[in-house]
Order: C-alpha cells, then structure tokens, then sequence
C-alpha cells in the first residue's frame, strides 16, 4: 500500500514538473485530451508566461528537476540520433549526472554490512568525504592496511527502489504513449524504457562492473595505450568495489596538459587507436568514455597514456556486426555508397526485400555534401547517426549494439577534436581499419580459423560415420522429416505428400488393369509363368488394379 501511496504521489510530482515548464501542452495535444485542449489557454501561469522557451529545452528542465534516474533517461535518450530530433538530441546530451552526495556515515555502514565486519578491520583509513558522487553510487578514498590507495564505491542506499519506482513510471508513460500519441510508434518509447532498465540495473551490480574492468585491464595489460586500475577482489561486493587509486590529468583540463608538456594532438590520435583496438581487436569496448571518466597519466612517459575509470557501461559486437561495420565505414569514405547499402542488407539490419537501387540514392543524397568539405571537417559520429536516420526509413531495426558504439563514435571524436581540433579522424582510423580488414581474409585467416577449429572437429569426426548411420537408417524406413517453422508451409507439404501418394496409387492401378489387359490378350507369356494360369493372372491383376483406383478415389474424399 506504501509503494502505491508514493507512485501516485511521485505521479502527481512529474505532472506538476511538467505543468511548471509549459509541457502540458504536450499532455494535453495527445489523442485522448484534445477535445478538451482549450484547457491549456485557460490555465492562469500560460497567461503571464512571456519568454517562451524551446521545447527541447524544457524537455531538458524537466528531467533536471525530475532526479537522477530521470537525468540518466536523459543522458542515454541523447544518443539514440536515431529516434530523436537533432535540437532535442543536442540538449538532452548537456544533462549532468551530478547529485548531492549521501551521508558518509551511511557508506561506512553499508560497506560494514556487506563484509560483515567493522571497516578498521579492513582499512586503515576511510575517508567519509566522497569525491564524487553520480545517481547510482559514490566514491570514497581509502587506504588499506597494507598502506595501498584504493577508492572505494559505494550503491547509493535505497537506489533499487527508487530505479523501480521511476521505471514503473516511465513504463506506464510509454504504454500511454504508445497508444495516445501519433509519435510513439516511430519513437518506440517502451522499447527505449526496456533498454534502459537493463541498463540500470546491471550498473547496480557492482561484481559485474568489476568483472568489466578486470577484462579491459586484461585487454590493455601490455599495451601503452591505455591503463585500467586494479580491482582488489577479496574486498568487493555487489554494493561495495574496491579499486587502485588513480592520480590523473582529467582530459578536459586542457590547461593542466599543457603544463604537462604532453602532446594532445598524439593524445588524440591515440584515443582513436584506444577505440579501434577494443571494438574490432578486443571486441569489448568502455561505452562510457565521456570526459568525467577519462584522465591522462602525468608521470611524463614518453608518449601521452589514458587512464579509465567507471566501467557500468560496455559493448560487445558480434563477428559478423565487426565485419560489416569495419566494410561499411571503409565504403563510406570510398563513396561506395551502393557497397553500403548491399552491407546493410547483406547483414540483416534492413529488411531483405529492400531495393538496392532506392537505399543506395538515399544514402548518396545524405553523404554527399558532406563529403563537399574536407575530411577533418568530416564528423565521423555525425555520419553514423545520418546512416542510422536514413535507414530508418527503409525500416532498419534498432540494433543496440550499434547504439552503444554510436554513442561512443560521438564521444571519443568529441574528446578529440577538443584536444586537437584539426584531428583527421579518417586518416587515423583507415590505416587500422585496412589492417584489421587484412586480418580478416586470405588462407593464413583460413588457416588460423582451421587451426583454431581442430579440436571440435577432433571431437566430431569419431561420431560422425554414427550419425550418418542413423541419418540412412531413418530415410530408409521412410522416417526422415523436415521440420519447418511455417504452418502454411505444413500444410502445403502435407497436401503435396498426400497428392503425390495419390497419383503414384492410381498410376499403380491403372498400369495393374492395363497389365491384366495386356496378359489377357496373349501378348506376355513370361508373366503369365510368373503369375500361373493366364486367367488367375488377369483376374489378380485386374482385382489389384481396381483396389488401387478405390483406393485413390476415397483418398481424394
């Protein structure tokens, strides 16, 4: 009855927030309140309301005001460029995941209560004071007894049902959206909720987190490029991770990396390689990597090293999605755009029936004036999005592996072009895509592939003349099916089956009478010495001939 009481009231709050900003008129336009949306005009504070602010912006007010989680719905609505308007996407993307911190006696507890023990038993210092603080958890610095800086991060408490609460709400919104407002259907707002509770709550599970990091950190472990910090694993729980501290440069400062002597054109170029290294080599790639998360090692090595933190967030792609993606990005800055369009239905993210011809003229009508510009103009995010926007028309499904990487495409140029702004993100990325596409192709992938394989066939091989045993066996006895998916399909084989038994028991009927016909007239001694006397022979014939036919006839019934 609580939770009831305070949905209804947490209802009443967001309509409230969404009066206060001038969004009723977005209430009230919908199918079932337009016969009444003159309301709107009588309402006294649209009266005295002068300046009138854009819609994208208020949109971006009211998560604001409505909390984090609504904040975080925000954040992860600004990359799906796919669903959304351009100025909305912009300002949806300016929304801040910072909320006041909670009490740090409150850490200290819920840390307590996952290890079961006093927190000086675990460290020798906790300091109650978090260093930063987002919607889901805290982070607190710490130092172990065995004098190590750690951090350590805290799930807010309470955060669970308050993420249910929320999301219960934004289920019910978008099923009333989807019936009452002529957009839904293209913006799929109940889709777009699903998603990101899925997001929500794997972000709560502080072992998943640490399990990401401790991949990455595997991933990166003999490389310069980029480093992961150490999760002390004795010490974490599913509320609780414990981390090495890391002391960073924050990317952003670009003030503090020229103080630093580093080279943030080379930063960027790197970046970029950090990027293509985990999706099309690792295949495991940090879909977060906003500024807040990134920092630049200060200790002067000899090239500019990324350090990463928060690791809630990661994508994966399948083989197939690395090939046609690498393909795709390859044909776009070769202007193939018919090569383009033949990949996104080769791969299934457009319906097979598309015209190959109709897709290629739409993308062509899209890239071409942009490539008008030179190439370090070129937004290489921006292009995706255009693509995933085209395509849309063509019906291409949501692929939510491609949104996260869209997401992170937009991120990792935006943090370049702010260290260098005349990154050429092209001529970085063609060279490690060609690589990589070498990789992929010729008899030594042959090989490697073969190689790799060995030990399954290994398994198989012995079984295999079984199998086929079995397999010759049932055809044999005539037990050999096909099974379809497709009832239409049943039935047709069904008829099929039954016609052809029909026709091959008539054709048997008809040739017994014409045998019988046949030996009758005298024209086939030898049968006759087959079957005896001529007129047992014809008499048995003919009775087989007609049951045949009888047979054939009631079959037809």
């Amino acid at each position: 009855m609580r939770r009831i009481v305070g949905t209804l009231i947490r209802l009443v709050h967001i309509n409230s927030v969404l009066f206060r900003h001038g969004l009723d008129e977005v209430i009230l336009a919908t199918r079932l309140l337009r016969p009444i949306h003159f309301v709107h005009y009588l309402l006294p504070w649209n009266w005295f309301r002068t300046v009138q602010e854009s819609r994208a912006v208020r949109v971006r007010k009211v998560l604001e005001d409505l909390g984090p989680i609504f904040v975080k719905f925000g954040q992860i609505l600004s990359v799906r460029r796919d669903l959304l308007t351009e100025d909305l996407a912009c300002e949806l993307s300016k929304l801040q995941d910072a909320v006041p911190p909670f009490d740090g006696a409150q850490a200290r507890a819920i840390i307590e209560a996952a290890y079961g023990y006093p927190l000086d038993q675990v460290f020798a210092s906790f300091d109650e004071v978090p260093l930063a603080s987002a919607s889901i958890a805290q982070v607190h610095a710490a130092t172990l007894r065995n004098g190590q800086d750690v951090i350590v991060k805290v799930v807010r408490p309470g955060i669970r049902g308050t993420i249910m609460r929320d999301v219960t709400i934004m289920h019910f919104i978008a099923s009333r959206a989807e019936r009452f407002w002529h957009e839904a259907r293209r913006l799929r707002p109940r889709e777009v909720v699903r998603e990101y509770e899925e997001t929500l709550l794997d972000e709560l599970d502080m072992l998943r987190e640490a399990a990401s990091a401790s991949q990455l950190r595997r991933n990166f472990e003999r490389s310069d490029l980029l480093y992961v910090p150490e999760v002390h694993w004795p010490l974490t729980r599913r509320d609780v991770m414990v981390m090495e501290r890391i002391r960073g440069i924050p990317v952003s400062n670009i003030e503090a990396l020229d103080r630093a002597g580093i080279d943030k054109r080379e930063l960027a170029e790197r970046g970029v390689e950090i990027f293509f290294t985990q999706v099309f080599v690792d295949n495991f790639f940090h879909a977060d990597m906003h500024p807040g998360n990134i920092f630049v090692s200060p200790l002067g090595e000899q090239k500019p090293r990324y350090i990463a933190v928060d690791f809630g967030i990661m994508g994966t792609l399948s083989s197939n999605d690395q090939q046609y993606l690498a393909e795709n990005f390859v044909a776009f800055f070769n202007r193939d755009y018919r090569r383009v369009a033949e990949l996104h239905i080769e791969s299934g993210w457009v319906p097979s029936a598309t015209r190959v011809d109709q897709f290629e003229a739409a993308i062509r009508s899209v890239c071409e004036p942009i490539f008008e510009r030179p190439l370090k103009e070129i937004s290489f995010g921006h292009l995706l999005v255009r693509l995933f926007q085209t395509a849309r028309r063509f019906h291409m499904e949501v692929q939510p592996q491609l949104v996260l990487l869209q997401k992170t495409v937009l991120n990792i140029e935006g943090l370049g072009r702010q260290l260098y702004p005349d990154l050429d993100l092209w001529m970085t990325a063609k060279p490690f895509l060609d690589r990589w596409m070498k990789t992929q192709i010729g008899p030594r992938v042959a090989l490697a592939e073969l190689t790799r394989q060995a030990p399954q066939w290994g398994q198989m091989l012995p079984r295999i003349p079984n199998l086929a045993h079995d397999v010759l066996s049932q055809a044999r006895r005539g037990e050999l099916r096909l099974q379809l998916q497709s009832e239409q399909i049943d039935g047709l084989t069904r008829g099929l089956s039954q016609l052809g038994r029909r026709l091959v028991t008539a054709a048997a009927g008809g040739t017994s009478i014409i045998s019988a016909a046949v030996l009758h007239a005298g024209y086939a001694p030898a049968v006759t010495i087959m079957f005896g006397p001529l007129p047992v022979s014809v008499w048995l014939l003919g009775l087989l001939g007609v049951l045949l036919l009888g047979w054939a006839w009631l079959c037809d019934r």
